[in-house]
């Protein structure tokens, strides 16, 4: 049988879906907090510039728009380099800037100015324009350009103070580190809030499972209280389905028994009448009432097998059954000189009436001491986390694969002439099946016949 897919987990799917959404949120919030602090600190950085700007349109010269260098008090432009510059230029007449005068940082270079900046500050007569570019020494520099007009010059003057962002790039690389680091663990912290959150709110869920499983394993017979508002008729209704469940089954066997119990008086009757007036038709009708009656019992242990099956708290050890069986059997068959070995762990288990496993263990055995030559053996072992195993095996003539089949009829009999209906192994197989099990019949290492029949077990 091909194995069920797996089902998806509903604690990692909520799991992974408050996950996703929080790291994208906090992502998000963590990356607009980055650019929101770039975008305080360059407006902090600018502003230093425009004061600078400043303090170079008060120190023009009118007529030139030079600015002497012994004007500012800013030292560090006066350094070679230092990473602070301004520089005055003049638009000349075919449109293209003229350099009046400069910062002594800048040396003998000079601040370049974009091909369309006059234009730009045409456009904002009354504002300023930052842009970026690269410095002398290869700092990365941002610009502050602002257009004047002053008396006695031909054309406008076009005012630049710059200075290396570099430091500012760093404080706004810092404040991304901290602030992905603050937030990578605010991320744990509500990943582990959520895997918490999740757990204690589908632990009635949990709980309810772990009944049901209870329900199935014979451990209880219905749900407990206690369930949250939105479990409540979940449980309710379960318990109402267990129930009538219950009545049913109940219903179906006594019916059954009543039938039987309908049929036995009058093959009572049959019997005694024909064990009054021997003969040979009395002969025969005592056999087939016999007969009749041995249908009648199967039947009534299918019936009970069915029911047991869908019941609750029906379970029965398999060693002690087992070791009752042999010390039976053996006593039975002392004379015929058999030897009878059994093995099964005392922890084993069987999910169902004791009565059942007698009937299925016992026949098995029956059949192996009628055919065996003075060895038979039985094993129960778990065959996986709710199944058991039980091996008969005898060192008889065994059975050849036409022969499993036949002798699997129901009433089919190999030799008529042993006493016997027939029924012993399609019993079995009734009785393992409606314990959604089987029986096989193949070798045996004994050199004769095994059966092999799949039960139900508790788990451990």
């Amino acid at each position: 049988m091909a194995s069920r897919p797996q089902a998806p987990s509903l604690v990692r799917r909520l799991v992974l879906l408050a996950a996703v959404w929080s790291l994208a949120v906090l992502a998000a919030s963590a990356i607009l907090l980055g650019l929101l602090f770039e975008q305080a600190a360059l407006r902090r950085f600018d502003q230093g510039l425009s004061d600078l700007t400043d303090s170079l349109a008060a120190a023009a010269t009118p007529g030139t728009g030079g600015v002497g260098r012994g004007d500012l008090g800013d030292l560090r432009t006066r350094r070679v380099y230092s990473g602070r510059y301004w520089q005055v230029s003049r638009v000349e007449a075919d449109g293209r800037p003229a350099i009046v005068s400069r910062s002594r940082s800048l040396w003998d270079t000079e601040l370049p100015l974009p091909a369309d900046l006059p234009g730009r500050l045409d456009a904002r007569p009354s504002g300023a324009i930052s842009y970026a570019a690269s410095g002398p020494a290869g700092q990365r520099l941002r610009i502050r350009a602002t257009r004047l007009v002053m008396p006695g010059t031909a054309g406008p003057v076009i005012v630049l103070a710059a200075e290396d962002r570099r430091p500012v790039d760093a404080d706004v690389r810092r404040f991304f580190t901290a602030t992905a680091a603050v937030f990578g663990l605010l991320a744990l912290g509500l990943l582990a809030a959520v895997v918490i959150q999740v757990r204690l709110g589908l632990r009635p869920l949990f709980a309810l499972s772990q009944e049901l499983a209870d329900l199935q394993a014979g451990r209880a017979e219905g749900l407990g209280g206690g369930y949250p508002r939105e479990l409540t008729p979940l449980a309710d209704q379960l318990n109402a389905l267990l129930r009538r469940n219950r009545d049913s089954l109940e219903r179906q066997r006594a019916h059954v028994g009543n039938l039987a119990h309908a049929l036995k008086t009058p093959l009572a009757v049959l019997t005694a009448a024909a064990g009054r007036e021997p003969g040979p038709l009395s002969g025969l009708v005592v056999q087939q009432a016999g007969v009749m009656q041995r249908q009648v019992d199967h039947h009534l242990r299918r019936a009970r097998a069915a029911a047991g099956r869908q019941g609750s708290g029906l379970v029965t050890p398999v060693a002690e059954v087992l070791d009752d069986l042999v010390r039976t059997l053996g006593r039975l068959h002392q004379d015929a000189g058999l030897r009878i070995d059994w093995d099964a762990p005392e922890d084993l288990v069987f999910l169902g009436e004791r009565q059942d496993l007698l009937e299925i263990a016992g026949n098995l055995l029956e059949n192996a001491c009628k055919w065996s030559r003075g060895r038979i053996a039985i094993r129960a072992a778990a065959a996986g986390p709710e199944r058991l195993l039980l091996e008969v095996d005898d060192d008889g003539p065994g059975l050849t694969p036409a022969q499993a089949r036949d002798v699997l009829a129901r009433g089919a009999r190999l030799d008529e002439s042993s006493p016997g209906s027939g029924l012993g192994l399609s019993i079995v197989d009734d009785l393992a099946r409606a314990y959604g099990g089987d029986l096989g019949l193949g070798e045996s290492p004994l050199g004769g016949l095994r059966a092999r029949v799949n039960l139900p077990r508790v788990a451990d």
